[in-house]
C-alpha cells in the first residue's frame, strides 16, 4: 500500500476519489492500492519554551535568552486526534511507501516532514508537485512523481525559517514584555510593517503643500494645456495672470500634429497580492477574506488554480492546456470572448509565459474544470470574475490606438493637446471599460481631420491646485508596500534592496494578510475609515525595539540565506548559529535600555478578575476594554462599527453596550436605542422590506455576539501579546 499525505481534508478527498479510494475511514480514505490521509494545516509545531524547562512558564527577564540545544517539536493539541490517525497509518505494516502531497512550497514541505519525523517513520517517499487540484492535474502529477529527497534542501530552508523566527521572536517578545510590563510583541516581519506605516505618517505630518497654477485653453473642440518646456505648473499667480492677459482675444496657431500608432498589452495575470489589492479596491474585501474565498474556489469548486502564488507568469508546459481552460470558463458573460479566443490557435508569448519567473507556482488562472456560475456565492462570483477576466484579457490581442499630439502657439506661449483614436479594442473588450492609469482623452477623427491652421479660442481657464502629501496606507496599499518595501530602505545596501525585491518583500503571499490582522488584533495599528494608523502602543513599540528589527533589511538578509539553503549553497546550522548570536545581542540591548512604556489608553476602571486597570483599545471592527496585566486574559467588547447609517449624516453608526440596552451612536451626536432602531426599520417599508430588516438586525446581533463577545475575544485570548 502507498500512503498519500495531503495538507487539507478537501484536497485529500479529491486525491482519494481520483485514486479510487472508496472506503471511508476516520480521517482517511482507502482503496486497493492507496490510502489517502491529511493534515489540518500544521499538525506539528515547534515546542513552547516551557517544554524545555517548566520555569519558562513564568516570563522573567533574567531567564533570557532562551536557546534550546536542539529544537523540539510537539503535536498541536487541537489537532492531536488527526495526528494520531496519520501516525497510525504511517506505521501500518502494509504501507511500504509515502507520497507527500501537501502544498507544493516551502511551508507545505515543512507540514509533511514534521509529521513524518515526529511519527519516527523512515519509509521511502516521493513528492506530488501540482498547482491545481483538478482530476487531470492529480492524474498527471501521480504519473510524474518526484524523488522526495530532491526537496531536502527546501525542507532545510523551511526548518531554518521556522527555527529562526522562534529564536528571535520568542526572545525579543519576552524581553520587551517583561522589561516594560506590557503586552508587546515584535518580529522580523510585523515590526518593519509598523515602521513603514509610522514612516509614512511622519512624511504626511511634515509635508508642506505648495500652491501652483495652470492654464487650460479650449479651441476647436479640443482641450489644450499651457506648458513651458515640459512643465505645466506655474508657481506664481502673477505670472499666470500675465500669460492669460497676453493670450486673450487671440487665435491659437496649430504648429504640429503628430499621429503615432501604438498598442498596450493587458495587465499581467494575477498573483495573490495583486488579486488581494484589486479585491480590496473594487469590492472592499480584506486581504484575508480574498484568500479565504480563493481557497474555496481552489479546493471546493476547483475552478481556479493554487492561490498562494507570488508569480504573475505561466510556464511553457501550461500553454498546451490554455484552450481547455478557456473552454471551461466560457460560460455566461464570458462565452462570447471565450469563443473568439479559442477560434484561433493560442500561443504563449513573453508577456505571460516565462519559466524563469515562476518558482513554486504559476499565476492564478482558471482550471480545466467546467464552472457552474449559479453554484458560486456572491463573493466567490466576484473573485472568480476578476481572475477570469484577467485571464481572457491576457489571451486577447493588444489594445491598438493612434496617439495624437497637437501642438499650438499663441505668441510665445506653447500649448499642447494630447489624446488618442481607438483602432482596435483588443483586450479591453473583455472589460467593456477599463480605467488606464493615465487618463487619455478619446478624439473624434472627424474633428481632427477638419482642424484648421488657426482656431478661435472658445475659453481660457485658470486652474489652481496644491501639491498633496502621500495617501495613508489602506490594507491594499500596505500589501503593496510589504511586497516591495525598497522605498523604506533608503540607507540600506543596494544588494539588500535587490534581494528583497527578488524574494518578494516582507512576509509571503500566504502570510501577509494574517500579519496585518495580527497587528490589528495586537492593537499596534487601527483603522479610521479605510485608512490605517499606528496606535500609541505601536509607536512606543518602535521606540523600544532594537533598530535591526524595524528594517526590512533583516528579512532581506534572512531570505538571502534561506534561498541559498534551498539551493544547497549554504548550511542551515550556520544560519541558526548566527540567529542565536543575534538573539543574545537584542536581549542584551533591551535589558540595558533606560526607556519606558506608558499606558496612555488606561481608563479608571479595574479588571473584575485581577484588579488591574483596564485599557481601551480599538480593534479592526470596534472598541474593547482589555486588562493591562499580561497574565490576565480579560477583555470586553464596548462598541462595534456597523453597516447601519446615521439618518442625519449617513456615516456608519456605532453600536455600544451589551444586551437589550445597546444603543446606536454617531459622531454628529445622533443616538438611538437598538429597540427604536428595529421599530424604525420596520416602518421604512418603502426602502426595505420587513424580511430584509429582520435579516439585517439578526446579522447585527450575530456580529455583536461573534465579533465582540466570543470569536474575537477567544482569538485574542490565545495571542501571546
Amino acid at each position: 500500500m502507498i500512503l498519500v499525505l495531503a495538507e487539507k481534508p478537501s484536497v485529500g478527498k479529491d486525491i482519494g476519489r481520483v485514486l479510487n479510494c472508496n472506503r471511508v475511514g476516520n480521517g482517511y480514505v482507502e482503496g486497493s492500492k492507496y490510502i489517502v490521509t491529511w493534515a489540518l494545516g500544521h499538525l506539528v509545531t515547534l515546542a513552547e519554551p516551557e517544554s524545555y524547562n517548566k520555569k519558562y512558564e513564568n516570563w522573567k527577564l533574567e531567564d533570557l535568552p532562551i536557546i534550546p540545544k536542539t529544537m523540539k517539536t510537539e503535536v498541536i493539541k487541537q489537532t492531536r486526534k488527526q495526528y494520531t490517525v496519520v501516525k497510525n497509518l504511517l506505521h501500518r505494516k502494509d504501507v511500504k511507501e509515502i507520497v507527500i502531497a501537501t502544498d507544493a512550497g516551502r511551508e507545505g514541505e515543512l507540514v509533511a516532514r514534521w509529521i513524518i519525523e515526529k511519527a519516527r517513520v523512515k519509509k521511502p517517499f516521493t513528492r506530488l508537485w501540482i498547482s491545481s487540484v483538478t482530476d487531470k492535474a492529480i492524474k498527471d502529477g501521480f504519473n510524474n512523481l518526484k524523488d522526495g529527497n530532491l526537496y531536502n534542501n527546501l525542507y532545510a530552508s523551511a526548518l531554518a525559517r521556522s527555527e529562526a523566527d522562534w529564536i528571535v521572536g520568542i526572545n525579543a517578545t519576552r524581553a520587551l514584555t517583561t522589561k516594560y510590563n506590557a503586552q508587546l510583541s515584535c518580529g522580523r516581519v510585523q515590526t518593519p510593517t509598523i515602521a513603514m506605516i509610522a514612516t509614512l505618517e511622519d512624511e504626511i505630518r511634515n509635508f508642506k503643500p505648495v500652491e501652483y497654477y495652470g492654464i487650460d485653453l479650449y479651441a476647436g473642440g479640443f482641450k489644450f494645456i499651457w506648458h513651458d518646456k515640459n512643465n505645466t505648473r506655474i508657481y506664481s499667480r502673477d505670472k499666470c495672470s500675465k500669460i492669460i492677459n497676453s493670450i486673450k482675444n487671440r487665435k491659437i496657431e496649430i504648429s504640429d500634429i503628430k499621429r503615432n500608432k501604438a498598442r498596450t498589452n493587458p495587465p499581467s495575470l494575477y498573483d495573490l497580492t495583486e488579486l488581494q489589492r484589486d479585491a480590496y479596491n473594487i469590492y472592499n474585501f480584506s486581504p484575508k477574506e480574498t484568500l479565504s474565498i480563493m481557497q474555496t474556489l481552489y479546493e471546493s469548486h476547483k475552478v481556479l488554480t493554487y492561490p498562494r502564488t507570488d508569480s504573475r507568469y505561466l510556464t511553457e508546459d501550461i500553454v498546451a492546456t490554455l484552450k481547455d481552460r478557456v473552454r471551461a470558463c466560457s460560460v455566461g458573460p464570458y462565452a462570447k470572448i471565450g469563443f473568439k479566443i479559442i477560434s484561433n490557435p493560442i500561443k504563449g508569448n513573453k508577456n505571460f509565459v516565462n519559466d524563469s519567473k515562476v518558482s513554486d507556482h504559476h499565476a492564478i488562472i482558471p482550471t480545466e474544470e467546467g464552472v457552474i456560475l449559479s453554484g458560486l456565492s456572491s463573493r466567490e462570483r466576484k473573485i472568480y470574475d476578476l481572475v477570469v477576466k484577467r485571464f481572457l484579457a491576457v489571451l486577447s490581442k493588444p489594445f491598438e490606438f493612434e496617439k495624437i499630439t497637437i501642438s499650438g502657439k499663441i505668441g510665445n506661449e506653447n500649448f499642447t493637446s494630447k489624446g488618442r483614436i481607438t483602432l482596435s479594442m483588443g483586450w479591453k473588450e473583455v472589460y467593456g471599460s477599463y480605467e488606464d492609469q493615465e487618463v487619455i482623452e478619446d478624439y473624434s477623427l472627424k474633428e481632427l481631420n477638419s482642424l484648421k491652421k488657426e482656431i478661435e479660442v472658445s475659453s481660457i481657464k485658470e486652474t489652481k491646485a496644491a501639491t498633496t502629501p502621500p495617501a495613508r496606507f489602506t490594507e491594499a496599499t500596505l500589501l503593496s508596500a510589504m511586497e516591495n518595501p525598497v522605498k523604506f530602505m533608503k540607507n540600506e545596501d543596494k544588494n539588500l534592496k535587490k534581494t528583497i525585491e527578488e524574494t518578494g518583500g516582507l512576509g509571503t503571499v500566504a502570510t501577509r494578510a494574517d500579519i496585518i490582522d495580527k497587528l490589528f488584533n495586537s492593537f499596534l495599528i487601527e483603522k479610521k475609515g479605510k485608512y490605517i494608523y499606528t496606535t500609541s502602543k505601536g509607536r512606543q513599540l518602535l521606540d523600544l525595539v532594537p533598530l535591526d528589527l524595524k528594517s526590512p533589511a533583516l528579512t532581506a538578509k534572512w531570505e538571502q540565506e534561506l534561498t541559498n539553503i534551498a539551493k544547497g549553497k549554504s548550511d542551515k546550522n550556520n544560519f541558526i548559529n548566527s540567529m542565536i548570536s543575534y538573539s543574545h545581542e537584542i536581549v542584551k540591548e533591551i535589558k540595558n535600555s533606560d526607556k519606558s512604556y506608558i499606558h496612555d489608553n488606561e481608563i479608571r476602571e479595574k479588571c473584575p478578575e485581577c484588579g488591574s486597570f483596564l485599557l481601551e483599545v480599538k480593534g479592526k471592527k470596534g472598541i474593547m476594554h482589555v486588562c493591562q496585566n499580561r497574565e490576565c486574559k480579560y477583555r470586553r467588547g464596548v462598541a462595534q462599527v456597523t453597516n447601519a447609517r446615521c439618518p442625519n449624516c449617513r456615516k456608519r453608526l456605532v453600536l455600544r453596550g451589551e444586551g437589550e440596552g445597546r444603543i446606536f451612536t454617531c459622531k454628529c451626536g445622533y443616538r438611538e436605542k437598538l429597540s427604536s432602531f428595529n421599530k424604525r426599520k420596520e416602518r421604512e417599508k418603502k426602502s426595505i422590506s420587513n424580511k430584509e430588516a429582520a435579516r439585517y438586525i439578526a446579522k447585527q446581533n450575530k456580529k455583536q455576539d461573534e465579533s465582540i463577545n466570543t470569536a474575537l475575544a477567544d482569538a485574542l485570548s490565545k495571542l501571546k501579546l
